[in-house]
């Protein structure tokens, strides 16, 4: 997923380079979303993956 959020993100670069505003807004707005749900799936995998087995 977070290879999918830099893949936007340089969309976004790039479409705001050669002056494509709309196209860049839409693409950075997509890398924010998908940047934060990464987030959020990384702090659970955190939280629920230390977990020892109960002997």
């Amino acid at each position: 997923m977070l290879r999918w959020t830099v893949i936007f993100l340089i969309i976004a670069i790039i479409a705001a380079i050669f002056g494509f505003f709309g196209i860049a807004q839409s693409a950075a707005g997509i890398a924010k979303i998908l940047f934060f749900i990464f987030l959020i799936l990384f702090i659970i995998s955190l939280i629920f993956g230390r977990r020892t087995p109960l002997e």
